[in-house]
């Protein structure tokens, strides 16, 4: 398994808290395609492959942790108790650890808004990264306030001005984007979302995965015990689709017009 030291503050993996790994592995690779193999953290983990590439993780850990299922980011940090105790500084909840595995430590974190999203202190893979490869993953953090979110992340996970190091955010019209040099790997949008219960429209981190083909992803999705949440209309730029699974979890399959 290719291991990296990472760049602290940038995404480094995305995962799915499920609560039975058998049926997710069976739900997700009838969608995405995607094969598995193990991920050396014991029988409740597996990562799920494109192309022989890893694209995301599969945990059966939700029952056991008492978390919602969920397709989760995780950011990369140097300490991360030291992040931990930044994230309560700045307003936002550290719900569960941190959590030590053999390849580093871990914890689930929420921000101010409720948006979940987990820190990592360890290695990271250097064959993953954000938005690159077939099957991979973006993510968007849609919430209420974009500046704020970028105010607390910036200084939860060292985010830098505009202008001003390597990993720096910056604004691109009416959101704000994490870069890595020139490269994108987050985006904050604000202002859409409403004071509601329903997780499809509360501040949450969506997690986009690229697909050769959007309807046939929807219709395998549906067949497969899924649901539609929302569809892109005919005047997008992007072919995408929200989708359910089975246990609830939300995601997006997204296809480049």
């Amino acid at each position: 398994m290719p291991k990296a030291q990472g760049v602290a503050g940038a995404p480094c993996w995305v995962s799915l808290l499920a609560r039975e790994l058998t049926g997710a592995q069976d739900f997700y690779g009838k969608v995405l395609g995607w094969t598995y193999r193990r991920a050396g953290l014991g029988d409740d983990f597996s990562v799920a492959l494109t192309d022989g590439l890893p694209v995301a993780g599969i945990g059966a850990l939700a029952s056991s942790l008492q978390v919602a299922v969920s397709w989760t980011p995780y950011f990369n940090v140097t300490d991360v108790d030291e992040a931990a105790a930044r994230i309560r500084e700045r307003g936002g909840t550290v719900g569960v650890g941190p959590l030590a595995f053999h390849t580093g430590r871990a914890a689930l974190a929420v921000d101010p808004d409720g948006a979940v999203f987990g820190i990592w202190e360890g290695s990271v893979r250097s064959d993953w990264s954000v938005g690159r490869g077939s099957g991979s993953a973006s993510l968007e953090l849609r919430t209420r306030d974009a500046a704020r979110a970028g105010r607390f992340y910036s200084l939860a996970l060292g985010w830098q001005p505009e202008g001003e190091g390597k990993l720096r955010l910056t604004r691109e019209g009416d959101r704000s984007v994490l870069l890595d040099g020139d490269e994108p790997l987050a985006r904050i949008s604000g202002g859409a979302v409403q004071a509601a219960p329903d997780p499809q429209i509360r501040p949450r981190w969506h997690v986009h995965f690229d697909v050769p083909d959007v309807t046939a992803a929807v219709e395998s999705a549906l067949a497969s015990g899924g649901s539609l949440v929302l569809r892109s209309g005919p005047s997008a730029q992007v072919d995408e689709a929200t989708l359910r699974d089975p246990d609830g979890a939300l995601f997006t399959v997204t296809a480049a017009l």
